[in-house]
């Protein structure tokens, strides 16, 4: 699906602002099951919407957010039940999520890979972002919470950006959710990528090991750049083929930085193909018009709780890179 078409049925639906509960009072809220185990301010914050974090902090030092009439903390876990008092507030109308039209509905349904009790894994399009948020009015999350009446309290695993397409975990309850983060953060989880880079990448490179800082630049806009007062990160490379101005990457990044694999590329000096951020200069006339960035998260391995079965989904590759590949390949005979 190119890259428009997602916009189009990103924007799809009503333009019109949700009604929300009467702020101006207090609300008392039941924690259910998608809310158990989780901290009460991520509970707040993503109910007080437009309340800066700085004031969200302070209601519940003075006692004004209660948990079941009782003072609590921030870090407090919330247990199935829990009653929640959130006290008067004053934040930004936000607009309820598009409708998920029929072109996205089937797309997303035979993007599924696969679905248990306890998550599903879905091949993510490129161009589609994960979550809606600021001018984006309907993300991937969004849409899959529409479509089915179980998927009602989907959440997010990981992420991956915008422009990345592949294997995206989906949690469908708190345990597995909670259990498949820690499985990130201890570095459990194997993650296989599939990336076109400009350029004869050299046979011996093997793995890059630079620490990576983000940054705001002039225009506002957020970059990562190789800093040694950044954050370690490594990244695993094997040649899979040369072309004649271009080669494919199998790669495993071992620490889960932002645009890690991007920005590893760039420094190697084969940037990924199609990566309008991260290339600077093209010797390759043909390759710099491509637009689509050229990174697929190819293949995912990770366990389940009370479970030794590893559960292993690999993702086909998006149409656009693999006829862009399917070409170079014909060319380079």
């Amino acid at each position: 699906m190119s890259k428009g078409a997602v916009d189009k049925l990103e924007r799809a639906g009503s333009a019109e602002y949700g009604k929300s509960a009467d702020n101006s009072k207090v609300q008392l809220q039941k924690v259910g099951q998608a809310q158990d185990g989780q901290r009460l301010d991520n509970f707040l914050i993503r109910r007080m919407k437009g309340v800066p974090r700085s004031r969200l902090y302070r209601l519940i030092r003075r006692g004004e957010v209660r948990v079941n009439k009782k003072r609590c903390k921030a870090e407090y876990k919330l247990l199935l039940g829990d009653e929640v008092r959130i006290p008067p507030f004053f934040g930004s109308a936000e607009p309820r999520p598009g409708k998920v039209g029929p072109g996205l509905h089937e797309l997303l349904l035979n993007n599924v890979l696969y679905e248990d009790e306890q998550l599903l894994v879905i091949n993510k399009p490129a161009g589609l972002v994960v979550h809606g948020g600021t001018g984006i009015r309907l993300g991937l999350i969004e849409a899959l919470r529409q479509m089915r009446p179980e998927w009602l309290q989907l959440e997010l695993a990981h992420r991956l950006d915008r422009d990345t397409s592949g294997c995206l975990v989906i949690a469908k309850n708190t345990i597995f959710l909670k259990y498949i983060q820690n499985e990130f953060k201890v570095r459990n989880v194997k993650k296989l990528y599939l990336a076109l880079v400009h350029g004869r990448w050299p046979q011996d490179l093997d793995q890059i090991d630079a620490a990576l800082q983000k940054n705001v630049i002039s225009s506002g806009e957020r970059i990562v750049r190789v800093d040694t007062a950044g954050k370690p990160s490594r990244t695993l490379f094997k040649l899979s083929q040369r072309f004649e101005n271009a080669s494919l990457l199998e790669v495993r990044p071992e620490s889960g930085r932002t645009h890690q694999i991007r920005v590893h590329c760039q420094h190697a000096g084969h940037a990924i193909v199609g990566d309008n951020k991260y290339t600077s200069r093209v010797a390759d006339q043909g390759l710099s018009k491509v637009k689509k960035l050229c990174l697929h998260a190819w293949e995912i391995e990770f366990s389940v709780p009370n479970s030794e079965q590893l559960i292993r989904v690999r993702a086909p590759v998006d149409k656009y890179m693999q006829g862009l590949i399917d070409s170079l390949k014909k060319s380079h005979k």
